[in-house]
């Protein structure tokens, strides 16, 4: 059975050390199109790319390096990103070359496998596994398996507020994202929906604490701290707080009713917290979720 994995998630495993490590089993990674990875080594000229296998050189022609290069919807910078790095292929044809075998392989068919095995039969709402490959100010793009990319816009990532998708993720992160849908061209994700309701995430404090926070914005009536990423209470304005601190803050009171959280900065100081998202859903498909209290006039849902 192929695994549908992002890129680098098979690369040690002892299924696909045993199928690279000599021609025999590079033969039979052809006959049965198993998907394999292996680290590229270089971008040629022309942008192939090529693999330096235990069992002979592997090598990517351009046009099947990804899924897009023939008809030009994929950028060449899909390619010449990937070398240092563990890409996924199929196995196309073993040649000789000058007297040694040279492995023609396909990273292409291996992301077609993917779509159409895989991710095309996904149902909205499911839970996947994704890597962080890059961040921008409006996004973060995840690979989705054998190298497919795709983006969770910033205001999709938390319900509290961040001012760039670094202040939640880094390059290389494994995280989850939930599975919206397909459009011909693109594949779409969400990922606050598994970062819990506000319920859960007030059910982790208790008014009369002190804990923990991150400043995330000041406004003329108060200043945001965020608790956890779905989380953020208000505390009085003050001169010096600046988004991007860490603070210890007072709970005031917790209300359900009106979903606010009312804090009282203690102290602020400069420390970067470890980047962690704790999920409440790691798996199965989420139909509707709720982000308000039952007993809030405020409604925050999600629908897939």
């Amino acid at each position: 059975m192929r695994s549908y994995v992002p890129e680098g998630g098979i690369i040690n495993t002892g299924e696909n050390i045993g199928y690279i490590q000599d021609v025999a089993g590079l033969y039979e990674a052809k006959r049965r199109g198993a998907i394999l990875e292996a680290r590229a080594e270089s971008c040629t000229l022309s942008h192939d790319l090529t693999l330096s296998l235990p069992a002979c050189r592997g090598f990517i022609p351009r046009e099947e390096c990804a899924l897009g290069i023939k008809e030009g919807k994929t950028k060449d910078i899909a390619i010449i990103s990937r070398v240092g790095k563990p890409v996924a292929f199929t196995v196309s044809d073993i040649v000789d070359e000058g007297g040694s075998p040279l492995a023609i392989l396909s990273r292409a068919e291996a992301q077609r496998l993917c779509a159409e095995e895989y991710l095309l039969k996904l149902s909205p709402g499911s839970v996947i596994n994704a890597s962080v490959t890059h961040i921008e100010q409006f996004g973060c793009f995840v690979d989705i398996g054998c190298g497919i990319s795709s983006m969770i816009p910033i205001d999709a990532i938390s319900v509290s507020r961040i001012s760039h998708p670094s202040d939640r993720f880094s390059v290389g992160d494994k995280v989850k994202a939930v599975f919206k849908g397909f459009d011909g061209e693109k594949f779409y994700l969400s990922h606050k929906e598994l970062l819990g309701t506000w319920e859960e995430n007030a059910a982790m404090f208790k008014a009369g604490e002190t804990v923990r926070g991150i400043v995330r914005s000041i406004e003329p009536y108060g200043i945001f701290i965020e608790l956890a990423p779905n989380l953020a209470g208000l505390a009085e304005p003050r001169g010096d707080v600046f988004a991007g601190q860490t603070a210890s803050v007072y709970v005031k009171s917790i209300n359900p009713e009106k979903m606010k959280i009312k804090l009282i900065i203690v102290d602020t100081y400069d420390y970067a917290p470890e980047k962690k998202c704790e999920y409440f859903i790691t798996s199965g498909v989420i139909h509707n979720w709720l982000y308000s209290p039952p007993q809030c006039q405020k409604v925050i849902e999600s629908s897939f």
